[in-house]
């Protein structure tokens, strides 16, 4: 069964070899692989969560993380709805290099992108070079979240993708974001398609039945009723 009632899009950025793919093979599949080559171009990979008792589709777009291919990945910016921004702990460059990734995501995506900051491999705090401390405080001088997760374990993973997924979800509920548009990164799936239908088409009779009352009210009151209507309007 693949019906869902939201389709989200997801990129996932971050410097090659922070385990990118692992965390996107953790999350599709439950598996983990040792052995996993660099991302050529852009992977994909899709999972249906329950959010709130609806069906969201997570389709994630895990790009590569090398500069010779910066130009491919950015294409896939604007499309996305959220975007997971991963570094690794026990590389210090790849954390350093977190404020390029994000300047990417603000000339290349959308002011409403969710972004998630990430760091990956907390299983290994031993080799750590990047406190807990120090990424949580620059995530919050960014304005975004930092969690911490560890795809070989596959602790946390699930969780970033259910708080995206639930802060999103949340914005379309309070009509923060235009889903209509195509480029929005959002498809409103088969299970929520009729009852969204059913709604826009009983908005369109309520609005035309209003507009009917408005013009018999005009042609039964004549001058006025034009009259009142103007005293409402002081620009």
């Amino acid at each position: 069964m693949n019906q869902y009632d939201y389709l989200f899009k997801f990129i996932m950025i971050g410097d090659t070899g922070v385990g990118k793919s692992c965390m996107l093979l953790r999350f599709v599949d439950d598996r983990f692989r040792e052995d996993y080559d660099a991302t050529i171009g852009v992977e994909f990979g899709s999972k249906i969560i329950d959010v709130a008792n609806l069906a969201i589709k997570i389709q994630i777009w895990d790009t590569a993380g090398q500069e010779s291919f910066r130009s491919i990945t950015r294409s896939y910016y604007k499309g996305a709805i959220g975007a997971v921004v991963v570094f690794d702990i026990t590389k210090r460059s790849s954390f350093d290099n977190l404020p390029k990734w994000l300047h990417d995501i603000k000339e290349q995506g959308k002011e409403e992108t969710f972004v998630l900051i990430v760091g990956n491999k907390f299983d290994q705090m031993l080799q750590r070079e990047v406190s807990q401390q120090e990424a949580s405080e620059f995530a919050e001088q960014q304005g975004f979240n930092y969690v911490e997760v560890s795809a070989k374990s596959g602790d946390n993973v699930n969780k970033i993708f259910n708080i995206m997924a639930q802060e999103i979800l949340s914005k379309i509920q309070q009509n923060l974001i235009d889903f209509t548009n195509e480029s929005s990164g959002i498809k409103v799936g088969s299970k929520k398609t009729a009852p969204l239908n059913d709604y826009k088409n009983k908005q369109q009779n309520k609005d035309q039945n209003l507009l009917q009352k408005q013009k018999k009210d005009i042609e039964n009151n004549g001058g006025d009723s034009q009259q009142e209507q103007q005293s409402y309007c002081q620009c």
